[in-house]
């Protein structure tokens, strides 16, 4: 309790807790079609390759307008930005109620969608922002819980949907989108560790082989994440026989999982290491994905993914306890392309499991694809830690602090003092 005081001390908590706000419900309305694809695939009789197109769409769509709006976040502000884009949320859902009608609308509407899906590396920055180094883990995995968004999402879209009309649930999202304007609007503060970057510093990150790890890494722990998000509804749905809700209520149960132990992951990433983290974390997903090929019953299925949800979870935070360590000034941007990439790789799980059911009759070949993708990444991280932790990051991805330091921090403003007079090693 002391410790968890102490963090919450050292920083602006009301900035964290509007960034988790704004996280959580654009997470909720990035995902909105893939909660309601039951619904959706059954009013347009999609083949199962459709239903996995439409699923990505979004994902796609919020993937690519992540890196923009980092970019933009450091020229007007974190919260401005994320303003700006909460903004645009409420006008494309008022659209979405009353311009959606097609198999083609609902492609168009998960362009727009993607708008939400664009949030990432702004909300963790922004929340991060006022930490010093040797919390920045607890306070990105407490922004980035905010993709708890997708159990309000699976747990309110289907019964809305059930009783309204699927149409009407975009209309039902504009009206929420008007509550985490108001907080960031009254609670949120830019944080003090923005620094002025020419347009070519701010892109070198895309250039930088660290960034690609960071990115091959994200694609397995927040692809899979956001990609079995969106498609378990339709894989309970289309496997198990259950109802539409039911559907639903099963995801909710796996995605809880995974937007919980995110802040257990960035707390536990602070104390052992983000590199000793996700070496665990692989170890889970890969047995995880290659035990669920084997599409076991209802109820052995849902703890597997329940399991699966949890390492994914605990990865995303790992990996971005490491980000603001590799890039102290540029984390927005940073984060934002490495959330880009992760999230485009989001889309390879709901393709590849509607092509597995239309080419073979299953979805275990999904399953098997994605494993052996995690297998090469795993390799991937062991080989290049050992470069990291020669250079700036220390053992095991534990943040490299001058120990003679930590006694004068008991501020935010203290941390950004040192920080600019050079009194930090690795950060």
């Amino acid at each position: 309790m002391a410790n968890l005081k102490t963090f919450f001390k050292s920083g602006h908590t009301p900035t964290l807790l509007s960034a988790f706000l704004y996280f959580d419900f654009c997470f909720a309305v990035w995902v909105l079609n893939g909660a309601m694809a039951p619904f959706i695939s059954e009013n347009f009789n999609l083949s199962p390759a459709q239903k996995g197109f439409m699923i990505s769409v979004p994902i796609m769509a919020g993937a690519v307008m992540r890196f923009p709006l980092g970019v933009l976040s450091q020229y007007i502000g974190r919260k401005n930005a994320a303003l700006v884009e909460m903004s645009m949320i409420f006008i494309a859902m008022v659209y979405g109620y009353f311009g959606v009608s097609s198999y083609s609308d609902v492609l168009a509407m998960g362009v727009l969608l993607g708008l939400a899906g664009a949030s990432f590396g702004v909300a963790l920055s922004l929340g991060s922002g006022w930490f010093p180094a040797q919390y920045k883990g607890l306070a990105m995995g407490i922004a980035g819980a905010g993709n708890s968004g997708t159990v309000l999402a699976v747990l309110f879209a289907p019964p809305l949907a059930m009783k309204y009309g699927w149409q009407a649930v975009y209309g039902f999202a504009a009206a929420i989108m008007l509550v985490p304007i108001l907080v960031m609007l009254i609670f949120a503060k830019e944080p003090p560790d923005r620094e002025h970057h020419t347009l070519k510093e701010l892109l070198a990150c895309l250039f930088e082989k660290d960034g690609w790890a960071f990115n091959l890494i994200y694609i397995i722990t927040f692809g899979g994440f956001i990609g079995l998000s969106n498609f378990l509804p339709t894989f309970f749905y289309d496997q198990y026989g259950v109802t539409k809700v039911q559907a639903g209520q099963l995801t909710m149960l796996a995605a809880v999982m995974g937007s919980g132990i995110r802040i257990v992951g960035g707390h536990l990433s602070d104390r052992w290491g983000g590199i000793n983290s996700l070496t665990a974390v692989f170890v889970i997903i890969i047995a995880m994905m290659l035990i669920g090929s084997t599409l076991p019953s209802i109820a052995a299925m849902t703890i597997i993914f329940m399991l699966c949800f949890a390492a994914l979870g605990a990865g995303n935070g790992s990996l971005f306890q490491l980000v603001p360590l590799r890039w102290s000034t540029t984390t927005a941007v940073a984060g934002s392309m490495i959330g880009e990439v992760g999230a485009l790789g989001g889309a390879f799980i709901p393709n590849a499991m509607g092509l597995s059911k239309q080419y073979t009759g299953s979805f275990a070949a999904g399953f098997i694809a994605f494993s052996i993708f995690a297998v090469m990444v795993f390799v991937m991280l062991r080989i290049v830690q050992r470069k990291w932790t020669r250079t700036w990051v220390g053992k095991g991805g534990r943040a490299l602090i001058n120990r003679t330091m930590r006694p004068l921090i008991q501020s935010a403003e203290d941390y950004e003092m040192l920080q600019r007079q050079g009194r930090f090693y690795g950060v």
